[in-house]
Order: C-alpha cells, then structure tokens, then sequence
C-alpha cells in the first residue's frame, strides 16, 4: 500500500476521532493508535478512558507527549496504519514543558527551541514516512480572539500547525456534526 498522510480537523466532539479511527479499521493494515494526552486530572482521564473503551483490541497503543516525530520515525512501517490523537494537545504539552506558555504570560516574545524543533521536525519527518499516517486535530480559529496571552498564543501557534501540516498531508478532512468535509484529496493518476 503507498505511504497516505492524512490529517483529519474539527471542533469538541465533532465526531473528527471517530471518523479517524474508522479510517484506520478500514486501512486494512496493523494500526497504532499514538496518544499524546497526559491524564493530569479526572476529566482529562475520563477523556482517555472513553477513547480506550471504543478501540479494537488488536490495535496497538503507544503515548507520546512531546517527542512526536521521534516516535513515528521508530514506529512507522509500510504495513502499519499509525493514529496520532491529537496534535492539540501534543502542541499543549510543547507549549507548557518548554517557555512558550510562561514567556506569553509575561507579555514577552517567544523563544521556545522545544517547540520550535518539535514542530519543524514533524513537518519535515511526514512526507518522508512509510505507511498511513493519521493525524487528528482540533480546529479553534473559528471563536473570539483569547483575551488571555497564553490563550492567544496557544490559538495562534494550532493554527499555524495545522497549516503547515495539512500543506505536507495528500488528504485532509474537516469534521463539523459527524459529517466529513474534504478539503484535500489525493490525485489519482
């Protein structure tokens, strides 16, 4: 099967995981599901759980908080269908490890290499991996601008990444009530 990065958005409980991990049932290969979630309170471990709960048994499952690109470099395979769920919060997660969220807090300017290598490394690792790539991902553009600094800058920076990775994806989805919108599609030859 030719290697396929795939980036499926949408708001809160859009439906955008479920038609990601029906993608993945349907690729016909081993699929990984990669979760970037760190279960730091009740709800947040809710969260995990109902995603655990609906997963194939057989689907293997692996966490990765801030490494991304390092992580589907080992895991990625022509035969594998890989799940990353999701970008929102692993870019959460290089927001607060690095600087980025403190130095917005402080009105100063942002100098985070964590970040910076993280994300650059993602985009520049995708179109060169085997397999299926899923990447799931939160769409927040679409509200108010933040009146808090580290809100804007968490706003800004997810909109950013999902540009840079949707330009790097052959398919590209927006998920708005369950119902799917292509927005890129592979060429057919």
């Amino acid at each position: 099967m030719p290697a396929m990065k795939e980036l499926i958005l949408g708001g809160a409980r859009s439906g955008k995981s479920l038609l990601a991990e029906k993608r993945a049932a349907e690729s016909g290969q081993q699929v990984i599901y990669l979760a970037t979630a760190e279960a730091r309170d009740g709800e947040m471990a809710h969260r995990i759980a109902h995603h655990r709960a609906r997963r194939p048994a057989e689907w293997g499952c692996t966490e990765e908080t801030l490494h991304l690109a390092a992580r589907l470099r080992q895991l990625a395979t022509p035969e594998t269908c890989i799940l990353v769920d999701c970008l929102t919060l692993w870019l959460s997660n290089l927001l607060f490890a690095g600087q980025a969220a403190r130095q917005a807090e402080a009105g100063e300017a942002i100098a985070c290499p964590l970040f910076d290598g993280e994300t650059t490394a993602l985009i520049e690792l995708l179109p060169q991996l085997p397999g299926h790539i899923i990447l799931v991902s939160n769409e927040v553009g679409w509200g108010i601008v933040p009146m808090h600094p580290v809100s804007r800058l968490f706003a800004d920076e997810q909109g950013r990444l999902n540009q840079r990775v949707a330009a790097v994806c052959e398919q590209v989805t927006l998920v708005a009530a369950g119902l799917p919108l292509s927005l890129k599609s592979p060429c057919k030859d």
